[in-house]
């Protein structure tokens, strides 16, 4: 095959030992290790591409490993269940570039501490192929194979060559495999090609054993995982035959070859050779002892607010086992010493608790890199709050991993982890607070956007000449329906008179603020129901926004004020929205603090990854 596409071949090696049995397949890497040092040395590549999991490419692997040749791993991060899954994650470990085929794939290998920057999801290969393929005159070619001589030969040694309904063969080209397959009625065995390739057809397929147990696969796929008692694979057969399922496009969308191609014309040959490992930010190993087996695991949630600083003990469980609250100061020294001051009184609590803290989560204002633990920009309510480091600080002090993201990132956590969004691939959530966030789950991982500036949901703009918003713009979501704005609508009314109704009162020493805008509504008086109801009717245009754009599965609006919205959003939804999307629920979160406990889950998610 590779002779037919014309590629000029530099050296032929003849490395596998025949024979069956996990002996040949040892001797067959050793053989090619023995052979391989003397071709690369005089060939020289500058990147060695290594393909799947097959133990041949262990041995070209580890061969080009330990002659500092650059390798680029294509089909890494994927799970099937057998001993090709150790030989696939060994490659993955000497390799310095990653392409893999999905975003399960990708993230194996993100949390098999590969450098992000290193990996591309580009898709499967074959699928460029596969999804491209016409249909040919398919009769012709099953009529060939139908007659194969070589395959009534191997038939005849098995003694199965008269049975009317079998054909064998031991190789099919693939442009005709293809045709094959896209108009089989089922496919049976346990071929990784059953689980990936045929998808891309929505041919019915039965997968027996547990070989590929681990893969993903598409809705055509049923498994037979035991022994055939009571008949198992007949009745598979019974249920699959002839059937036609959707055309699955898990393991690529058929852009791979354009995609891997451009990956590799950017990777930088005077770049230091050395492998890197994103390993998480890690002081000292955590010792292992009754004690700690004993104890409940625990993150520290950190709630940076305009207003107050939160520390918490937060257990797997999502308890607030203590929780802690101080005025948030207002430069950068004092408020950074707090923060540590309040850590470490809440660790060494903790330890009396006989809670054992896994991690630090830090949820605060403003726009967040997670990826270096950093404050790039903050909000104008948390004064001196840009390009801080908060990482490092934290970590130094408590020898403890530290995770940070913005505030409405972590309400889209907390959700996904304790809330609504629990087990749901796609959902937004919007935070009604002091000002306007949000967070957007998208198949089942936080989108953080290009430049860290994703679910910037409160800047969404309703109105073309709407009100100044605090970003510089005007007519924003956070412009009509924040906290801010509802307190500088009711001071308004205030100045002339117009807020207090009979049964109503504000105190000299007391500011005007959004809770008595909500007060006057409730007792009826006409103006402030007014302003709720526009407020809420730009918050509504904005999840009709984000119903268009992002078509969730769920909206759920969380803080003080989400309780006051909800009807007025579902009305605009139903007026304005389009007919596919009025289906989406939209509904009040259940969480008593978000912040906290989206904080707690970026540690309590990533560190008992590590050590369940």
């Amino acid at each position: 095959m590779i002779e037919q596409d014309d590629f000029d071949i530099n050296t032929r090696l003849h490395t596998i030992v025949r024979g069956e049995d996990e002996a040949a397949m040892v001797e067959s890497v050793g053989l090619a290790l023995v052979k391989l040092p003397d071709v690369l040395n005089r060939l020289k590549p500058d990147i060695m591409i290594v393909h799947g999991d097959r133990f041949d490419a262990l041995a070209l692997a580890t061969s080009a490993a330990l002659m500092n040749i650059r390798i680029l791993h294509i089909e890494g991060g994927e799970v099937s269940g057998t001993i090709d899954d150790s030989i696939r994650h060994a490659i993955t470990k000497l390799a310095h570039y990653h392409v893999c085929c999905t975003r399960s794939a990708e993230q194996h290998l993100i949390s098999m501490c590969e450098d992000h920057d290193r990996i591309l999801l580009a898709g499967c290969p074959s699928y460029d192929k596969l999804l491209s393929a016409k249909n040919k005159d398919y009769m012709s070619i099953i009529r060939m194979w139908l007659g194969s001589k070589e395959m009534v030969r191997v038939m005849r040694k098995k003694g199965i060559e008269h049975h009317p309904n079998f054909r064998a063969v031991k190789h099919v080209p693939f442009d005709q495999f293809i045709q094959l397959v896209a108009h089989a009625g089922c496919m049976i065995g346990n071929s990784s090609c059953g689980v990936r390739e045929v998808g891309a057809f929505g041919t019915p397929v039965i997968n027996l054993g547990t070989r590929q147990i681990g893969r993903e696969t598409g809705e055509n796929v049923l498994h037979v995982r035991d022994a055939d008692t009571q008949d198992k694979i007949l009745q598979a057969l019974h249920l699959q035959f002839g059937k036609q399922y959707p055309c699955s496009k898990i393991y690529g969308d058929g852009n791979a070859v354009p995609r891997i191609l451009k990956f590799l014309k950017s990777i930088d040959l005077q770049e230091p050779l050395q492998k890197k490992f994103c390993f998480p930010p890690v002081k000292e190993n955590i010792s292992q002892d009754i004690d700690h087996i004993l104890e409940t695991l625990s993150a520290l949630a950190v709630d940076l607010g305009g207003t107050n600083l939160r520390v918490a003990i937060v257990s797997m469980k999502g308890e607030i086992v203590k929780k802690y609250t101080q005025f948030n100061p207002k430069t950068y020294e004092e408020r950074i010493n707090l923060i540590l001051q309040m850590c470490v009184e809440a660790a060494a609590e903790a330890v009396k608790l006989n809670c054992r803290i896994l991690g630090v989560g830090i949820s605060t204002g403003g726009r967040v890199n997670p990826r270096e633990g950093v404050v790039l920009h903050s909000t104008k309510l948390i004064q001196e709050w840009n390009s801080v480091d908060l990482r490092t600080p934290l970590s130094d002090t408590l020898h403890l991993p530290v995770w940070v993201d913005n505030d409405g990132n972590c309400a889209a956590l907390a959700e996904r982890k304790f809330g609504q969004g629990k087990g749901l691939e796609n959902f937004v959530t919007l935070i009604t607070g002091t000002g306007i966030g949000g967070g957007i789950i998208h198949q089942h991982e936080l989108i953080h956007g290009s430049s860290f500036c994703a679910a910037e949901l409160g800047h969404l703009v309703v109105s073309l000449d709407g009100p100044d918003c605090s970003c510089g713009s005007h007519g924003c979501i956070e412009a009509y329906a924040s906290g801010m704005a509802l307190q500088r609508e009711a001071k308004k009314l205030h100045d002339e008179d117009l807020l207090l109704v009979e049964g109503m009162s504000v105190p000299k020493d007391e500011a005007v603020s959004a809770v008595h805008l909500i007060q006057a509504a409730k007792l009826g008086n006409v103006k402030a129901q007014s302003i709720l109801r526009t407020a809420g009717t730009a918050l509504g245009l904005g999840v009709v926004n984000i119903l268009h754009t992002i078509n969730p599965s769920l909206v759920i609006l969380s803080g003080v004020l989400a309780s006051h919205y909800i009807h007025i959003v579902k009305d605009v939804i139903r007026q304005q929205a389009l007919s596919s999307v009025q289906d989406v629920d939209v509904v009040v979160s259940d969480l008593v603090d978000p912040a906290l406990l989206g904080a707690a889950s970026m540690v309590l998610d990533y560190t008992t990854r590590r050590i369940c």
